[in-house]
């Protein structure tokens, strides 16, 4: 009798790592016998105000995203998803005043043009627009590492939604 309880769990073990085969911890839909590699374009910054640096720091973070929670492969060209696009907005403008006419609260808000080709799948090609925010206090200057940090917030953001739209079957 034990032995056959011991079968009896192992078989249940068995099938229960068989199972998550086809499951992501991430939300990740791809079927991997199929596709096992990206490319991510360099993102330019076609915003009306530039600041330097971040169509880099962008196209970094969604690679980095996608290299961080799938097995697929990053490739220069030729890839099975493709990711390509530009920044479109960047800017900072006041959302609440004070009673002297002076910005409380500040927003930077960062926009970006997506387009996304699965050559497996074309079904589930897209072009959309992400966008987010950050806001802070109208008395502080948003440059050096409160930047860098608005900016990174913005961008997780977006990368995340991102990959929401092109690889998570929600």
């Amino acid at each position: 009798m034990k032995y056959v309880k011991n079968i009896l769990i192992l078989l249940l073990f068995v099938n229960v790592v068989q199972g998550c085969k086809y499951y992501s911890f991430t939300g990740a839909d791809i079927d991997y016998s199929k596709t096992k590699t990206f490319q991510v374009s360099y993102f330019q910054n076609n915003a009306p105000i530039v600041e330097p640096g971040i169509a880099r720091d962008f196209t970094q973070e969604l690679q980095d995203l996608l290299l961080n929670q799938t097995s697929l492969d990053l490739v220069n060209n030729n890839g099975d998803l493709v990711y390509e696009g530009e920044i479109t907005q960047y800017y900072i403008a006041p959302i609440t005043a004070t009673s002297q006419s002076t910005a409380a609260q500040n927003r930077l808000t960062i926009s970006v043009n997506v387009r996304f080709y699965n050559t497996q799948n074309e079904d589930k090609d897209f072009e959309q627009r992400f966008s987010f925010y950050y806001d802070y206090p109208g008395g502080t200057q948003l440059t050096g590492s409160r930047l860098d940090d608005a900016v990174a917030v913005i961008f997780e953001r977006i990368t995340q939604d991102i990959f929401n739209k092109s690889l998570a079957n929600w």
